[in-house]
């Protein structure tokens, strides 16, 4: 069973990587049936908006893996910077590719009429038309 995806509703002017820790803090993953349930996943995996050094920073403190592309200008900068540019980050194409699952789902979800023009006027019925919709899916 996957772990849930916590979601975090904002405005379409903000954007999506200075929700990050929020969403990451929201997130619950299933644990051990005894005690509180862990709230840090496994494995992590963004797209080329989530690639910064700040994302990239607050994931090793927590040691969690991430695969993460980097943006064109980050590799530009760092080959000018030659042997002071640090490392590049790792990143594996094969677990990449299972982001297309995820891509999938907002795509189904973006056939609801009113989640794409998100016609709810609070974000609490906004989540759940969502919620709603991702269960008519599910079944």
């Amino acid at each position: 069973m996957g772990r849930p995806l916590a979601f975090t509703v904002t405005g379409g002017n903000i954007i999506d990587c200075t929700q990050f820790t929020a969403v990451m803090k929201g997130s619950g993953c299933p644990g051990p049936r005894q005690g509180r349930p862990g709230t840090r996943p496994d494995h992590v995996i963004g797209g080329k908006g989530y690639s910064s050094k700040a994302i990239r920073r607050w994931l090793r403190r927590r040691n969690i893996r991430h695969t993460i592309p980097e943006r064109s200008d980050q590799i530009r900068n760092r080959f000018r910077r030659g042997c002071r540019g640090c490392r590049p980050s790792a990143f594996d194409k094969q677990v990449y590719k299972q982001r297309n699952i995820l891509k999938r789902c907002f795509n189904r979800l973006k056939q609801w009429r009113g989640i794409a023009t998100r016609y709810d006027k609070t974000t609490e019925s906004y989540q759940a038309t969502v919620t709603l919709a991702s269960l008519l899916m599910w079944a």
